[in-house]
């Protein structure tokens, strides 16, 4: 269970279909998981563009009587907010809207990019005004100001001018443009829906809606949809993947096909591969759920010891407002995490989860298990170590809250109450991710940064 560690949000857009709100609506259900902080739907009826964007869950921001009658129109774009740049603010909830020369433009954007001080500071000498503090806002200025005729030129005109993570979709008043950075950090997916069209930052989205999906939109390409005709496909920039494999570990559904593989696949893959590596002489295995269920059932497969779930996650459980004392602290995890005290007595266990980060919440959760009367507790991380903040759209703690970073794995074992602990090494990811180790990026792992 990822302690503190939080995604940079989901995009979805619809084209050429008569319900692309509804469809907008329920794509970003799909991946709310990704972001829960904010929610937003601009759709376009060919005339103008309409925008409904607040803070909170997808079902609480939208209702029946906003998709019906404000969202109109047979195309939309829509996005759920996670906060790594900018600040928790409802100006800083994405769609990004604006009227400029050539009309309406809305953009919604999954990344980060790490040039964008860099950018407003030279886009405000020349006069812009910002209304947030999001990155994403750099690229309605660029757009605006670009002295490009047509759009998809001013599009191309901006990335041109941005580095860093982005996977985005435009929305004009009559087209729908997505678009990848070059090293494809995070996941973007084509699927055809109806006589329509779906991008979306998982293809779970794809399932919930009924889309059949047809491929990934490459790194570097950008995709203009029109009336009337198939997407166009214009090469931007030339591809070098270097796809975020945190999206394999811990961000992704199950459920997902994301960089052209099955999530749930690979996780239970690591789990193989853990078993592998690391085996220990136990009565059960038991994953925190639900990010280390896979690799468990691919680890207890593995070493042939049982997979028992024999912590329990209460999924109604919010954020709590509780004054943050210690005591508050650990009775939140057991708000969150419950033991099956009857089935841990006595037992020697194998806790699998997918990363420690700070350290705190796999202290709470064996204290838990211990308290419940296990006899022994193995940590295994189906993950190698965090060692290194994420700069590309990860939320990650700065390096000195990384345990990793500053404890060894003895130090960190002993911290965490764990009577031991292992975790996976690169290598064993990278099999189990079934790719070219040169095509990931593993910066969080391994501290070398591509940009």
């Amino acid at each position: 269970m990822l302690e503190n560690v939080n995604e940079k949000c989901a995009v979805v857009g619809i084209f050429n279909h008569k319900d692309a709100s509804k469809l907008a609506y329920f794509g970003l259900h799909a991946l709310q998981h990704r972001g829960q902080e904010a929610a937003g739907i601009s759709s376009g009826d060919g005339k103008k563009l309409h925008t409904i964007k607040d803070r909170g869950l997808v079902s609480q921001v939208f209702n029946n009587d906003i998709l019906e009658n404000t969202l109109v129109g047979d195309m939309a774009i829509g996005h759920t907010r996670y906060s790594t740049a900018g600040d928790d603010s409802i100006l800083d909830a994405q769609p990004v809207h604006a009227n400029y020369d050539l009309g309406q433009l809305s953009i919604v954007h999954n990344g980060n990019l790490i040039n964008a001080n860099e950018v407003r500071n030279e886009l405000i000498q020349k006069g812009a005004i910002f209304q947030s503090s999001m990155d994403t806002e750099n690229l309605i200025h660029l757009i605006a100001k670009s002295n490009q005729r047509k759009l998809k030129d001013r599009i191309i005109d901006a990335v041109h001018k941005i580095k860093g993570a982005y996977s985005l979709v435009f929305l004009s008043r009559s087209k729908m443009f997505a678009m990848r950075d070059p090293n494809g950090f995070r996941p973007l997916s084509l699927g055809r829906v109806g006589e329509g069209y779906v991008v979306a930052s998982e293809t779970c989205a794809f399932d919930l809606i009924g889309a059949e999906y047809m491929r990934e939109v490459e790194p570097g390409e950008m995709l203009i949809f029109e009336k009337d005709k198939a997407p166009q496909s214009i090469k931007v920039f030339e591809a070098e993947p270097k796809h975020c494999i945190f999206e394999y570990v811990y961000f992704a559904r199950p459920d997902s096909n994301v960089f052209g593989q099955n999530v749930y696949k690979n996780r239970k893959q690591m789990g193989i591969e853990l078993a592998k590596e690391h085996p220990v002489e136990a009565d059960m295995i038991v994953p925190v759920p639900d990010g280390g269920i896979p690799s468990a059932i691919g680890y207890s497969q593995e070493s042939g010891i049982p997979f028992e779930m024999g912590i329990m996650r209460n999924h109604y459980i919010g954020r709590t407002f509780i004054e943050p004392t210690q005591e508050m602290r650990d009775l939140k995890v057991k708000m969150k995490l419950s033991p099956i005290t009857s089935l841990i007595k006595g037992k020697k266990i194998i806790v699998i989860d997918d990363s420690i980060v700070r350290g705190t919440t796999s202290r709470r959760i064996i204290r838990m298990l211990k308290e419940a009367g296990a006899e022994e507790v193995h940590m295994r991380i189906s993950s190698p170590p965090t060692t290194d903040p994420c700069f590309y759209g990860v939320d990650t703690p700065d390096k000195d809250k990384l345990i990793a970073a500053n404890m060894s794995n003895q130090e960190i074992c002993e911290y965490i109450e764990a009577d031991s602990l292992a975790y996976l090494s690169t290598d064993a990811l990278m099999r189990s991710v079934d790719g070219e180790a040169s095509s990931y990026c593993t910066a969080c792992f391994t501290g070398d940064y591509i940009l």
